[in-house]
């Protein structure tokens, strides 16, 4: 039976507030059967459940649309904007079989005419770590059928309806303001009283020049939108000067910044100075002042809906507490300190009895010092200011998060409160990061192969924080190459697309006049300690966009980014050495591998420069082809070829066949022969040469060479050493981070500077891609490769990941026999090509499906097939099966 699940817009379910015209309706199908592929679908829109079911007043209708696309693009009139939608989609499959989804509901947001409410502060001064508490009264008589609750603020928010929080963490997350301003919408129909309500929101303003925000100016800014029962819609509330400001607020502001780089501000909360009725409505007049209208211009900022989730809590959890050593305490001091037992993202939470005028400091590290107290740092910079504190009002209970910025840390230091803290009944600590949702599993019979994978995953939630980050303490900063690095784990793990599309939009609306980008954005980039530009990191902007597009299928993705790709590049390509065809050492600081890397940079020309110039070329050239600009592909594909010429003859060493690390240097780094290789860049005729070298050489690639280099090496007929470079618990490498008992991953390899880098999580991918052996083969895994390691060090591997098609799963497991089992579960929509010997090089004298031989050393393919296999065949590379979507079971015995 074919069924329907999983109905999105834009790739979101329920959207609230859908704001561009561009709207692609997507779906899963579900089916028992083998085979099931589909021929047709057709979508409906309507304004209500009832015109949508029963067919009347539908506003569109695509129509039957042949083909085994699951999406259909809406192609209708201009949308209303806070307008609710109704929708179902119906599919044929190719054996005629009928399904229709469920209806389901998408919102418009505001559009940039909608917005008419002002941009408000407490007052006209600017401060840097400056708060604002706003709130208004409105009175509602008439019944309300739906209700819309538009806000932003600059930097962050809290919004509340009626003493109940509405909005999530880190809201909204930092982009260019000058290109779009993010939003946050709210359906609040079922949180309005009859009679008089309250919005409040506690805002706060960074403004300190930081590494990952624009500076701006404070300002909140707030619509709520009502339908009432009759039809008729209103603008009910909108920020003015109609609104109350608090008078006196707990938190104080222009404190400290808690690190070097200025990413967060000192909470410091005086509980005294706040009445909670200041959420409810009739709270006293005389405890407020007028709201001003903040320096923004209404018009100034371009206002867009954020697409990302907000932050929010994941887990609870209660940390152990460790022995202080007397000699460390001063006298009359009050000392406690807590373990997490990891480090996470997020804050602490304290429950206890007040007890008025007591300040409760909070102190956050990843370490502790040699007399047993958490360290004055962030990460490996030194900040006397890395704490948050709260002063007591004395009630009877009293809790409290210093939840404005997120913090990260392993080790908790609380000083202040003269009575025993209990970890969990008084301290909790709550990890939180971008809700994503996490989609992937792996697991295996290697445990510090799945503590691996754990500490791969908890390190990615860690830094996502609003924006894919490279470390969740010292910088929250976004990087191209980090954010790259890291769509490994996110597109295999986590429902991740937007936050990745968000990094290409940042960078899009943060590119400079010449084309190139600042090194990391949202940031202060005119600030002298920022003012600073990678130029191999620039190039990995044509490789994210190629990422997220294959995950996806979206071709949307390729036209929305190509300008800025073919910007980026076309200003690198143009400074290239007439002479040699190469581009020289040109402004900002180069990398060619980090950390710490090995790799020699003598002379004008560096060979992994040029090499992901040229890998950059290659994909803006397949781009323009993909979006019908097929003159641009042509010229920048012979771009791409003058070009890889030009690295062949002034950087390949032709006679000891292998490249050197740049013009002026004899080296010959494993690392860049390993991402000549894997780039396509190397000729046929040397290509094994250069493999044979790269995999014999011992393991000099730091973190960013070391993908491409595992990815050759697994693809290329040297998985076993790929293999043993992941596990090994041996210094340097993942598995001696893992054996050293960290439960996240460090920037590097070495034991030193931050220890939850997510970069350095991509260990997660490869495991499921390369052993357990899931693989796209084509854009949005229209066609999977299945082509696990069996390798002898494992008695069994599973893996699983969510596609734009479904959930695709494998398990294999060696018996005792011999014989391996593999469990195979691909969703309806999909093809797959299964390669059980191409990894490993194992050959196979029989294979087996569901108890029927498909294959066998003597005879070849069997006459007759199971269902869903479509062919079966022995290749140089061994035996290859087609398959269709559905469940299979293989036995395979080895030769």
């Amino acid at each position: 039976m074919l069924t329907i699940a999983n109905i999105q817009v834009n790739g979101l379910i329920r959207p609230l507030g859908l704001d561009v015209p561009s709207l692609r309706f997507s779906w899963d199908l579900q089916s028992k059967e083998r085979g099931c592929m589909p021929a047709a679908s057709r979508v409906w829109i309507a304004l209500t459940e009832q015109d949508l079911l029963e067919g009347g007043s539908r506003l569109w209708d695509s129509g039957q649309k042949t083909g085994a696309m699951v999406h259909l693009d809406y192609s209708g009139l201009p949308l209303n904007s806070c307008t609710r939608y109704w929708w179902k989609v119906a599919v044929w499959d190719e054996s005629g079989q009928y399904a229709e989804s469920a209806a389901d509901y998408f919102d418009t947001g505001l559009y940039r005419a909608d917005w008419k409410a002002d941009w408000i502060w407490r007052t006209k001064r600017l401060f840097v770590n400056d708060f604002a508490y706003l709130r208004k009264e409105f009175a509602l008589e008439r019944e309300v059928v739906e209700a819309k609750l538009f806000a932003s603020a600059h930097n962050f928010m809290k919004v509340y309806l009626n003493g109940k929080r509405l909005s999530g963490n880190g809201t909204p997350a930092p982009t260019e303001i000058k290109r779009r301003k993010y939003y946050v919408a709210y359906d609040v129909a079922a949180e309005l009283n009859q009679g008089m309500n309250c919005i409040a929101a506690a805002a706060h303003y960074l403004g300190g020049s930081g590494q990952n925000y624009v500076n701006g100016l404070p300002g909140f800014r707030l619509q709520l939108h009502v339908t009432y029962a009759d039809g008729a819609k209103e603008l009910l509330v909108k920020t003015d000067t109609s609104w109350q400001a608090l008078k006196e607020m707990p938190h104080r502001p222009v404190t400290r910044y808690q690190q070097h780089r200025r990413m967060s501000a000192i909470e410091d909360y005086d509980a005294r100075m706040l009445d909670p009725a200041w959420l409810s409505a009739g709270f006293a007049a005389e405890r407020c002042t007028a709201a001003v209208k903040a320096a923004i211009g209404q018009d100034e900022w371009p206002m867009c809906w954020q697409p990302i989730p907000e932050g929010a809590v994941e887990e609870d959890i209660t940390p152990i507490e460790l022995k202080v050593p007397a000699a460390s305490v001063a006298e009359g001091e009050y000392v406690q300190v807590f373990d997490t037992g990891k480090i996470v993202s997020g804050w602490p939470r304290l429950t206890l009895k007040g007890i008025a005028g007591v300040t409760v400091q909070l102190r956050y590290s990843e370490d502790l010092d040699e007399h047993g107290r958490v360290k004055h740092n962030v990460c490996n910079e030194y900040s006397g200011n890395y704490f948050d504190q709260y002063t007591m009002r004395g009630d009877e209970c009293e809790m409290w998060t210093p939840d404005f910025s997120y913090k990260a840390f392993r080790y908790i230091e609380v000083t202040g409160y003269p009575q025993t803290i209990a970890a969990g009944a008084n301290l909790g600590i709550q990890l939180a990061y971008t809700n994503m949702t996490q989609e992937g599993a792996f697991q295996c019979s290697s445990q510090l192969l799945n503590d691996m994978f754990a500490a791969s995953i908890q390190t990615q939630k860690n830094n996502t924080l609003g924006q894919p980050v490279d470390c969740p303490h010292r910088e929250q900063a976004q990087y191209l190459a980090d954010t790259d690095l890291q769509a490994e784990n996110l597109l295999y793990n986590f429902g991740s697309r937007q936050v990745l599309e968000k990094t290409l939009s940042d960078f899009a609306d943060g590119q400079l006049e010449d084309g190139t980008f600042p090194f990391v954005f949202p940031s202060n980039y005119e600030h002298p300690d920022f003012y600073l530009q990678i130029p191999e990191w620039d190039l990995h902007f044509a490789t994210l966009l190629w990422k997220v597009y294959m995950a996806t299928g979206d071709e949307r993705l390729l036209e929305m980014n190509y300008k800025p790709a073919c910007e980026m590049i076309d200003y690198y390509y143009s400074t290239k050495n007439a002479e040699t065809g190469l581009v020289p050492l040109g402004k900002g600081w180069h990398i060619s591998d980090w950390p710490y890397p090995t790799v020699d940079h003598a002379g004008e020309y560096l060979t992994v420069q040029q090499v992901k110039l040229w890998q950059a070329i290659t994909i803006v050239a397949e781009i323009a082809r993909k979006t019908g600009r097929q003159q641009d592909g042509a010229e920048y594909a012979a771009k791409a070829a003058a070009l890889r010429s030009s690295i062949l003859t002034h950087l390949f060493d032709e006679g000891a066949k292998r490249f050197r690390d740049s013009s002026e240097s004899a080296a010959a780094h494993q690392g860049v022969n390993g991402l000549a290789v894997f780039s396509g860049l190397v000729s046929e005729e040397d290509r094994q040469a250069v493999i044979d070298y790269t995999a014999a050489k011992d393991w000099e690639a730091k973190t960013v060479l070391s993908l491409p280099l595992l990815r050759m090496m697994f693809e290329n007929g040297h998985a076993a050493t790929a293999f043993r470079l992941i596990g090994k618990e041996e210094y340097p490498g993942w598995g001696y981070m893992i054996a050293q008992g960290a439960k996240t991953m460090w920037e590097g390899w070495d034991d030193i500077e931050s220890h939850c880098h997510a970069w350095n999580g991509y260990p997660a991918r490869l495991l499921q891609e390369y052993v357990a052996g899931i693989q796209s083969a084509a854009p949005g895994f229209a066609k999977a490769l299945i082509r696990p390691y069996f390798t002898g060090e494992l008695t069994f591997a599973e893996a699983s990941i969510a596609t734009v098609r479904g959930k695709v799963a494998v398990k294999w497991e060696r018996r005792q026999s011999g014989e391996i089992s593999l469990s195979l579960n691909l969703p309806a929509g999909m093809t797959a090509q299964f390669k059980p010997g191409l990894a490993s090089g194992m050959q196979f004298a029989q294979i087996y499906e569901g108890g029927a031989t498909i294959w066998n050393a003597v005879n070849g393919t069997a006459a007759s097939l199971p269902q869903g296999i479509t062919g079966c065949s022995a290749e140089r590379e061994g035996v290859t099966v087609e398959l269709h979507s559905g469940v299979y079971e293989f036995t395979l015995i080895p030769v």
